[in-house]
């Protein structure tokens, strides 16, 4: 079987185990090194079938205690988890990070050229332009592509539908970007830089610093928007008692 396929093989095996009731929801699954013996797998298939699982909502790794069986068919049938953008962007940062560090080690030129076009175009792209929103994207897939891991991509993928399908979350998204677009392209050419060096540590940092900024930036936006929502419901308040003081 060809070796990058044999993780998805792996997967479904886990997953039938699952369904049966040999690993119920919330037990912790048998050790890596276990499950590689079991499947007569490597370890690195069965830690990608795992990723691949976790996307999918079946499993939780839970670093230093285990992998855990979650409760529910996950979203093996297009459902997304209901997540929020602060927990959406903190997995980002985790699996795009290490998705930016291993692509320095493989990337090429061709790809290099692409990703410098995507920031050409966020950087000549308003808050409101979706080409810029576009290009964003782009870059994000093509670099976890260029990553050589397809189980980190099919993550990534669906972290990406989950940014632009949930619609809480693609509200925070566009908020966060309309406030501070113009930091975008200066964050993505760092990242750039480190890839062009080869420097799978660098690129791992220049991901995280992006995705820091973007935490913080949500922040704001979330208390600038709960203030507003505060002030709104003082004012009707104030007007209901008025209206009652008057009668």
């Amino acid at each position: 079987m060809n070796d990058k396929r044999l993780y998805h093989n792996v997967a479904r095996k886990i997953a039938k185990l699952i369904d049966e009731g040999v690993y119920l929801p919330g037990s912790r699954l048998p050790a890596e090194r276990d499950l590689a013996e079991q499947f007569n797998v490597s370890r690195v298939t069965v830690r990608e079938a795992q990723i691949a699982l976790q996307a999918l909502g079946r499993i939780e790794i839970k670093t230093g205690s285990g992998v855990y069986v979650l409760d529910g068919k996950g979203i093996e049938n297009g459902e997304l988890p209901d997540a929020s953008a602060f927990e959406l962007t903190e997995a980002r940062a985790i699996f795009e990070a290490e998705a930016a560090a291993l692509a320095a080690t493989r990337i090429d030129d061709e790809t290099l050229a692409k990703l410098d076009a995507y920031i050409e175009i966020m950087a000549n792209s308003g808050p409101e332009d979706e080409k810029g929103d576009v290009a964003d994207r782009d870059f994000h897939k093509t670099i976890a592509r260029a990553s050589g891991n397809k189980a980190i991509s099919h993550v990534i993928d669906v972290m990406w539908k989950m940014r632009t399908d949930l619609e809480p979350v693609s509200t925070v998204y566009k908020s966060v970007c309309s406030a501070d677009f113009g930091a975008r392209a200066g964050e993505h050419s760092q990242i750039l830089t480190a890839l062009k060096k080869r420097d799978a540590a660098g690129a791992r940092q220049a991901m995280r610093d992006h995705f820091k900024r973007l935490l913080t930036s949500m922040l704001d936006v979330t208390e600038k928007r709960e203030l507003e929502e505060l002030r709104k419901k003082a004012t009707e308040s104030r007007q209901r008692y008025l209206k009652t003081a008057n009668l």
